[in-house]
């Protein structure tokens, strides 16, 4: 029997990676991802519609049995290239080809996406690959983890939480704040009233481990081109997101090549191309990426492209307030954020009231938005301050929806709504329907929808922001 030793990926043709498969009657549950070399041993990354991800032992040609049907097959990272011929809706037969990978830029045969001259929107964040699992509070205890919390780990600790979670509902995606948006901002642009297709960008770091390649992978297929290379050798960052209950998340963050974002001629190429370009807030938590910040900011101003920021996280905010404020105030046009940041930005307590906290940031920076959950939210525009009514919906799931008000101001304003009233009316909506379903990411058929409705959040009277680089 020949045992080979990869990693593959079954990638379905809707939703994320998940697991839970059963091969040869035996029911496959132990959550774990092995990034180390075991000889004899094949990493398996399952994919159906409940658990996680799965490890199994399997010789070359196995037949595996599974409920979806697959779309495509990646590539190990410490073996063989996997082909997967599908066997209608049961099985597949894996084919070993070779004994060595074979990666490229472009991984499970997504067609190549054409580079545009010019960018709309160029992202810089964090590339996360996102566990989200729901548990309850004792899971937290035996853990040691305090609930609502956001906690940097080691590797071991995050195979520790893995293994810990075997037994639970959990997915895996294509993650981040950041990466929320832009996807929400490319189908809100798809095209639709006769408009040319926005071009979403996103740069960051991922390894050149099988989980780099899925995240690449899915934004690809989001229309959102990831223009960074692989770091050879490298792994990719996770976020470990524990929701219980109460509906409060804690989160464990693995850095690994996420934390590696550097400022070059490639960087600073993609700034000079682009419209906008939005900053991650969480990226002022790695050092080694504060200065690339700034010089990113600091180029986008010369080049006359907007800069935006999103606040990301009040405890961010609390432990990086005068960096943030600094290039908010040089360099910023825009600034995301909800009331809990706002008020950390300017050090207020809670009665600091968020339709003040706005009047007062746009002060510093042109335009600024201030969410206030079901209570609405706020536009500041050069201390003008317009209220925004919360659009209706039933609430299923808060996550995601402060990442989806952000893409509707930003594709307000590409999309030239004449006005702020407008452009937080459109944000409202985009925000409850992410809201209104289960999951952080805006679905296709709703953005379409979206899009289709923009004439009706044109009818106001406010005026557009100007960029610092040239109302200073």
């Amino acid at each position: 029997m020949n045992i080979l030793n990869g990693t593959i990926f079954l990638l379905l043709e809707e939703g994320e990676l998940e697991g839970n498969m059963q091969t040869a009657g035996v029911n496959l549950r132990e959550p774990f991802i092995n990034h180390h070399r075991q000889s004899g041993r094949l990493d398996f990354l399952a994919l159906r519609e409940s658990v996680g991800v799965q490890r199994v032992l399997l010789p070359a040609s196995s037949r595996i049995r599974f409920t979806p049907r697959i779309r495509s097959v990646g590539i190990g990272r410490y073996g063989a290239p996997v082909r997967c011929s599908s066997h209608g809706n049961t099985e597949a037969k894996l084919n070993f080809e070779s004994d060595e990978p074979e990666r490229s830029a472009q991984p499970y045969d997504v067609p190549e996406m054409t580079i545009p001259d010019r960018w709309d929107v160029v992202g810089l964040g964090q590339a996360m690959v996102d566990f989200s699992g729901v548990v309850k509070d004792d899971f937290l205890g035996k853990l040691g983890l305090s609930k609502g919390t956001r906690k940097v780990v080691d590797h071991e600790e995050r195979g520790a939480c893995l293994r810990a979670l075997d037994g639970y509902s959990y997915k895996v995606t294509a993650g981040g704040s950041l990466s929320n948006t832009l996807v929400a901002l490319a189908r809100l642009g798809a095209g639709y009233n006769l408009e040319p297709a926005l071009n979403v960008a996103m740069t960051g770091s991922v390894g050149s481990d099988a989980l780099g390649d899925f995240y690449r992978t899915k934004l690809k297929r989001a229309n959102v081109h990831f223009l960074s290379q692989p770091i050879p050798g490298g792994t990719t960052g996770t976020v470990i997101v524990l929701t219980t209950p109460d509906a409060q998340r804690t989160m464990l963050s693995y850095q690994g090549m996420s934390s590696v974002i550097h400022y070059n001629e490639a960087l600073e190429a993609q700034i000079a191309s682009s419209r906008v370009l939005v900053v991650e807030g969480y990226l002022w938590e790695l050092p080694e990426t504060v200065e690339a910040i700034s010089r990113a900011c600091e180029r986008a101003r010369q080049e006359g492209v907007l800069v935006a920021l999103t606040a990301s996280d009040v405890s961010c905010v609390n432990r990086h307030r005068e960096k943030m404020w600094d290039v908010m105030s040089q360099s910023a046009d825009m600034l995301f954020c909800n009331a809990d940041e706002a008020r950390a930005l300017l050090r207020g307590d809670e009665k600091l009231r968020p339709r003040v906290a706005a009047e007062l940031l746009s002060r510093c920076c042109p335009l600024v938005s201030v969410t206030d959950g079901v209570r609405g939210s706020y536009i500041g525009l050069k201390g003008e301050v317009s209220y925004i009514q919360p659009s209706p919906c039933v609430p299923v799931d808060t996550c995601g929806a402060g990442d989806a008000y952000a893409a509707g101001v930003l594709y307000g304003f590409l999309r030239g709504v004449p006005h702020i009233k407008g452009i937080g009316n459109l944000a409202a909506r985009v925000a409850a329907v992410v809201v209104g379903q289960q999951g952080t990411r805006l679905k296709e058929e709703d953005a379409r929808e979206l899009a289709f409705s923009l004439p009706a959040f044109t009818a106001t009277s406010e005026v557009l922001p100007v960029s610092q680089s040239t109302s200073s």
